[in-house]
């Protein structure tokens, strides 16, 4: 393997950070190889993520949203041949879209691993194990198509720069705190909780002798006004630093005896950690956006109350695993 092709249609930083264990998996166990990450929106290992230490740089294609328009299909193989690679080793593509797909596998590739219409476009026709609740399990599948098994590397959080741990204990230097994130950062589906359930929750959590940590930073100006009317005890950390970003995030998970959080990007942020967590989901499913950590409570509406809506759970069922 010298040139390996990674394709992500996902735009947020939670489907980036999903896919950790994936990346440091290739580079562990194909040393010699180059790595490429080709998007249909910004490449966050290169930008919000960074302090991760997942460098893989974009493989520049020159368009824009790249799958999601028809035209690409015409264009893709056409400017591939301009760049210096002959053809990619192996191109994983990481979501199922047929007409993403397609686009994609115009890019010439000796192993091509796509799960879409059921592996039908993967090179070889392999007893593939489905993965659309477990990212991790990709690996095992790239390891049949390419006849060689493929160790998982898990992502270690000593990546990030000693500086944000630093930070993180100077922020947070006590004992039993429990964060809490409960802003959305895609708007498309309803699955915050609303903000009074998250706060009487923090009363709640502050009778029994917790600190309760927001990971809200400035542009939430007005939220954080709206909590500091109702609970005087609350810690916003972000606010009293410099160093704000997804890795300070993950370095002040650590000092958390648990966190509470909805489907977002600081989930999985806070899931990098793996300290306990209780996570609150509604439309979107659980079983495949939920960290993959040792101690987890998932509460997911459409189980506990036959319903996608995320404000069918009450302050109670969250309080029981406190």
């Amino acid at each position: 393997m010298k040139n390996i092709l990674i394709y992500n249609s996902g735009g947020g930083l939670g489907d980036s950070i999903q896919l950790f264990n994936l990346v440091t998996s290739l580079k562990t166990n194909f040393e010699d190889a180059s790595l490429f990450y080709l998007g249909a929106h910004e490449n966050h290992f290169r930008g919000s993520l960074k302090e991760y230490g997942i460098n893989i740089p974009t493989f520049e294609m020159g368009l824009k949203y790249f799958g999601f328009r028809w035209k690409h299909l015409f264009l893709a193989k056409k400017i591939f041949n301009k760049n210096s690679i002959n053809k990619f080793d192996l191109i994983i593509d990481l979501q199922s879209k047929i007409r993403n797909t397609l686009i994609l596998n115009r890019i010439p590739s000796k192993f091509f691993y796509s799960s879409t219409l059921n592996y039908f476009f993967s090179t070889k026709k392999k007893n593939y194990i489905s993965t659309k609740n477990d990212l991790n399990l990709i690996l095992r599948n790239i390891g049949k198509l390419i006849d060689k098994e493929i160790a998982m590397q898990k992502y270690d959080i000593k990546n990030i720069n000693s500086k944000y741990f630093e930070e993180a204990k100077r922020l947070l230097p006590k004992e039993k705190y429990i964060g809490i994130s409960l802003t959305q950062g895609n708007a498309y589906r309803k699955k915050s909780w609303s903000l009074q359930k998250f706060i009487n929750l923090s009363k709640s959590i502050f009778n029994k002798g917790y600190k309760p940590v927001f990971f809200l930073n400035n542009k939430d100006k007005d939220l954080i006004d709206n909590i500091k009317l109702e609970i005087n005890d609350a810690l916003f950390p972000e606010l009293e630093t410099n160093l704000s970003c997804p890795a300070l995030i993950t370095a002040m998970a650590t000092r958390l005896e648990k966190a509470i959080s909805i489907d977002n990007g600081i989930m999985h942020m806070i899931g990098l950690a793996n300290i306990p967590m209780i996570v609150l989901f509604g439309p979107t499913n659980s079983k495949k956006f939920a960290p993959k950590i040792d101690n987890i409570k998932i509460l997911d509406s459409k189980i506990l109350k036959k319903s996608d809506d995320i404000e069918t759970i009450n302050e109670e069922d969250v309080l029981e695993f406190i």
